[in-house]
């Protein structure tokens, strides 16, 4: 089972872009269009490494250091994930709290590169996602406290596996309220609506779009395909907990994993197409919403 442990992330290195893409077909479905089609972000991030990068004069090592950071900090979080049945390749005694931090570092290096740019529009971004990012990890880490609780198991793969082996059955109100919590921290983290566009073009209301304006070539593409992982990475995580079936094979496992993996990002294109972006200052309040959605779901194991 070990030695199969190495097939999720490889096949989240591969497929995590075509989310991506399944999502923006979904979206033009809702809107009547054909849309883009399902390998168009391979082939933006093929164009984009045939590119030369420019870097501001402004700029130091810092700008340069944070797209190889942020795509390592997110492959870090990657190998600590498990899908369905099959273990994480490293998992160990709270390495949830290593998953979260790894994250954090990601979003930390990145701040630091928008606010190098010497940019207003940048720096306006970074003040955004460290505020938001500040709301968002508390949600995450009472989820993973109350889940914790429920399964009596301190690393992600054996959180996962409880859940699936009768942790659903013994507390279904609180890992639903976890599951509820970090949908909303999935969509905030991955720049979704309601609470970002990736789509948008106007830089008063972007916040993530807006600190990676000043990347182009290879950086924009290690960007662009650390955001995909990332929402691969957060994808996951829900997965793991929401899907608690265990057909009894490692294969039929991560088949399951997979297909949940599709239904989740058919779920975010439905919910792009039918809700619009809240305003700024209706984020934190949706991010406390969710943070309270998870300690409620801790309070109600502690009981």
């Amino acid at each position: 089972m070990k030695a199969l442990s190495v097939l999720h992330p490889v096949l989240a290195v591969v497929l995590a872009p075509l989310l991506q893409g399944i999502i923006q077909r979904v979206k033009a479905w809702f809107a009547g269009r054909s849309g883009p089609p399902l390998l168009q972000p391979y082939r933006d991030m093929a164009r984009l490494l045939r590119k030369g990068a420019v870097f501001s004069r402004t700029t130091t090592w810092v700008f340069r250091a944070a797209a190889p950071v942020v795509l390592a900090t997110t492959l870090g979080a990657l190998t600590l994930l498990p899908a369905g049945g099959l273990p994480a390749l490293l998992s160990f005694q709270g390495d949830f709290l290593l998953f979260v931090y790894l994250l954090a570092l990601g979003r930390f290096a990145l701040i630091l590169a928008a606010l190098d740019t010497g940019s207003s529009f940048e720096g306006m971004g970074a003040s955004r996602e460290a505020a938001f990012g500040a709301l968002a990890e508390p949600a995450v880490l009472l989820g993973l406290a109350a889940a914790i609780r429920a399964t009596g198991e301190l690393s992600l793969t054996r959180i996962t596996a409880s859940a699936g082996s009768g942790g659903w059955s013994a507390s279904s109100p609180a890992l639903l309220l976890v599951v509820v919590s970090m949908l909303a921290v999935f969509l905030a983290e991955n720049a979704r609506i309601p609470v970002d566009d990736p789509n948008t073009h106007l830089e008063l209301t972007m916040i993530h779009e807006v600190m990676i304006l000043d990347h182009s070539g290879p950086d924009l593409a290690l960007l662009e395909y650390a955001a995909a992982l990332k929402l691969w990475v957060f994808g996951g995580l829900i997965v793991g907990l929401a899907v608690p079936a265990r057909a009894g094979g490692p294969m039929m496992d991560l088949a399951a994993f997979l297909a949940g993996m599709l239904v989740l990002a058919v779920l975010v294109g439905a919910i792009e197409s039918s809700l619009a972006r809240l305003r700024l200052l209706r984020v934190p309040q949706f991010l406390v919403g969710a943070a309270a959605a998870s300690a409620l779901a801790l309070v109600l194991l502690l009981r």
